[in-house]
């Protein structure tokens, strides 16, 4: 029914899937796309000289093993051939589901199950450590490929979607999971380890996928049984992982440097106890205000900054191109497999293209996200000039795809609106993460997509949903086109408003500062650069 998103974002994510793409900063508190407050984990001290030469080859025998193991396990659970056929399967005679069916009442489960369960799989990801969420995710999995193997009612595929939502909520266990086995100034290298193996995976998987139907001649049936394999394999390895001692919030371990002071405070405190035993006495009788510790808990800091980041106009910027471009970008990719089966309702399954046309489109976005990480402008300045542009184009493609007879059209122009997309991915995770830390940008990108969920599904009930207009899916697709040509106009008025204010500073400053400024590149901000600094008294960075 819907493509394993993996290349964004953030698969969130795709957050999801879409939180792959991190940049940590190595300072105290340094920036990191899944998200690094102040006051949570800090990168280890540098070695003395006398410990550096003991530590550095034990290093690598520590997380070496258990990153290559999870990216093997990334790459095998992203293999479902049967995936991008998942809707023709239910259009065939096999299933004999209707399109209006399949549009308006199986298709729009996924969107209210994925909300539904977001928050508690974010939450129960860090408090359980990762793998029972991975587990939980390949359970589903499981039971997506039965249903669709066995069921043959409305209510069962329902379920089915059901299921899918949770598998789609589960994958912020994997995106996080990484960086609970290494220390901080390795979470670039393994981030990207653990996001080319899921694109790998994708990839692979669409084309097996098209190979069996088109060169094997496999059945829809035989298909989805092959999946099912791939997912029970998968389901046995997120049970073979090893089980983190630590997490983000909830079980996070202290440094060496924080024993350490901590067992000299005991000692300090010790030495007082000789000298004053009855001050001792009446200052450990004394307990610990609540209100103190309420204030200072983990939870609350990080609401207290989010309060004062939202104030920030570049953080602000890109948050909200998450949440509106990321909606319309994953409503097409739900519904764009209906789409392409009434545009060519093709007969036999060797002429079924939806798993060539997934590969394709996963590789360039994968060329585009590289390309990204390349661009060098002054993102102050030019920001939303670019966000407009894009979307523009992405609104022209979207009705090239509603309007045309031609399928092949119909995949080019699906093809370069998930690549556009994917461009601005890293872009909006590099440019929130790079002055956030760790902990901060979790719960920002959390907060992000979980909004952009709520959109989706207001956008599904009064548009989709049976029990609201149920448009068919050409008509989606022009109320996908108006939503992205408002969102242009908004952009392009935004720019303009940016870039009078930049001209006219410029011109009453002079030209001699301004036109010095270098373009910046697509980087955290550095560790020695000026902060600001939030109401709280403390930075957005560190």
């Amino acid at each position: 029914m819907v493509e394993d998103d993996t290349a964004g974002s953030g698969d969130v994510s795709d957050g999801e899937k879409e939180m792959d793409l991190k940049e940590p900063a190595l300072g105290n508190g340094g920036g990191h796309e899944d998200g690094d407050v102040s006051m949570a984990v800090s990168p280890p001290e540098a070695p003395s000289p006398s410990e550096g030469p003991q530590e550095e080859p034990k290093e690598p025998r520590k997380w070496t093993w258990a990153v290559i193991f999870l990216c093997f396990y990334g790459f095998m659970g992203s293999i479902k051939p049967g995936e991008p056929f998942i809707t023709p399967y239910l259009l065939s005679p096999e299933k004999n589901f209707t399109r209006e069916q399949v549009t308006n009442e199986i298709t729009p489960v996924l969107t209210y199950s994925y909300m539904a369960v977001l928050v508690p799989a974010f939450l129960l990801t860090d408090f359980l450590r990762y793998k029972p969420v991975l587990v939980i995710q390949g359970f589903s999995q499981v039971v997506i490929w039965i249903i669709l193997l066995l069921g043959s009612s409305l209510i069962q595929m329902q379920f089915m979607e059901f299921f899918y939502g949770v598998t789609m909520a589960c994958r912020v266990a994997y995106s996080s999971y990484i960086f609970s086995l290494v220390s901080p100034n390795l979470y670039q290298r393994v981030a990207g380890y653990s996001r080319t193996a899921v694109l790998l995976g994708v990839f692979t998987s669409s084309v097996l996928g098209q190979m069996f139907m088109s060169v094997g001649e496999v059945t829809f049936y035989n298909l989805n049984a092959i999946s099912l394999g791939f997912v029970s394999f998968g389901l046995l390895l997120s049970m073979c992982l090893p089980w983190p001692k630590r997490s983000l919030f909830f079980n996070r371990t202290r440094t060496q440097e924080q024993k350490e002071l901590s067992g000299a405070a005991a000692a300090s405190k010790s030495e007082l106890d000789k000298m004053n035993p009855k001050e001792s006495m009446s200052s450990s009788a004394a307990p610990p205000c609540s209100a103190s510790r309420w204030r200072d808990s983990v939870m609350v800091q990080m609401l207290l900054e989010l309060r004062n980041v939202v104030r920030r106009p570049n953080l602000r910027l890109w948050s909200l191109w998450w949440v509106f471009n990321s909606t319309g970008y994953y409503l097409v990719l739900f519904y764009v497999h209906i789409l392409w089966y009434k545009v060519y309702p093709a007969t036999e399954s060797k002429h079924v293209y939806n798993g060539a046309v997934e590969a394709a489109s996963t590789l360039l976005s994968a060329v585009m996200s590289l390309i990204a990480g390349y661009v060098k402008i002054r993102w102050n300045v030019w920001s939303e000039l670019l966000i407009g542009i894009i979307t523009g184009v992405q609104a022209g493609l979207l009705l090239l795809m509603g309007t045309t007879d031609n399928i092949w059209v119909c995949y080019m122009a699906y093809v370069l609106f998930r690549g556009f997309y994917q461009f601005l991915v890293p872009i909006a995770t590099f440019q929130i993460a790079s002055s956030l830390n760790k902990e901060l940008c979790a719960l920002v990108f959390g907060i992000n997509t979980f909004l952009g969920t709520i959109l989706k599904t207001i956008i599904n009930l009064i548009f989709i949903d049976k029990r609201g207009l149920a448009f068919d899916v050409h008509s989606q697709f022009l109320v996908y086109f108006i939503y992205f040509t408002i969102l242009t106009v908004v952009y392009l008025i935004c720019a303009a408003v940016v870039l009078i204010r930049h001209y006219r500073k410029q011109s009453v400053g002079g030209c001699g500062a301004n036109e010095q400024v270098a373009h910046t590149e697509l980087s955290p901000v550095a560790a020695g650069s000026d902060a600001e600094t939030l109401s709280n008294g403390k930075g957005a960075k560190a």
